[in-house]
C-alpha cells in the first residue's frame, strides 16, 4: 500500500474510500501487519482500534455493535460483549483488556490510518 506523508514523523496509510464504510459499522484492514478495525459513526466520524479481541485472540472487533455508553462511543465485542471506547481503545469493563487506538483522517475522500 502507498502512504501519504503529513510531516516527517506522521505517516497515514490510505485504506479505502470513506463511502465504502456504511454509517455505524466497522471494517477490518491489514495495515503494516496489524489487524485494524475502522469504524464510521454517523456520517462524518471515523475511529480505528486494534481488531483483535484481547480476551479471545480472534480478529473480530470490527464486527461488533457500535453505540454509546454514557459519554463513550463504543464497540461491543461480538464474542464476550466487552465495550471498547473507540477514541481511546479502553475496555470499559476491564482496562486490562484494552486495545490500541489509532489516528484517522479523511484525505480526498479516502480513510487513512496512522499505525506507527
Amino acid at each position: 500500500m502507498s502512504t501519504a506523508t503529513l510531516d516527517h514523523a506522521t505517516v497515514f496509510t490510505p485504506v479505502c474510500p470513506a463511502d465504502d464504510i456504511l454509517p455505524d459499522t466497522g471494517v477490518c484492514a491489514l495495515i503494516d501487519g496489524r489487524h485494524v478495525a475502522i469504524f464510521r459513526v454517523g456520517t462524518e466520524r471515523f475511529f480505528a482500534i486494534d481488531n483483535v479481541d484481547p480476551k479471545s485472540g480472534a480478529s473480530v472487533l470490527s464486527r461488533g455493535l457500535v453505540g454509546n455508553l454514557g459519554d463513550h462511543i463504543v464497540v461491543a465485542s461480538p464474542l464476550y460483549k466487552q465495550h471498547y471506547d473507540l477514541q481511546t481503545g479502553t475496555c470499559l469493563e476491564s482496562p486490562d483488556w484494552s486495545v490500541r487506538a489509532y489516528p484517522v483522517r479523511i484525505d480526498q475522500g479516502r480513510v487513512c490510518v496512522q499505525v506507527d
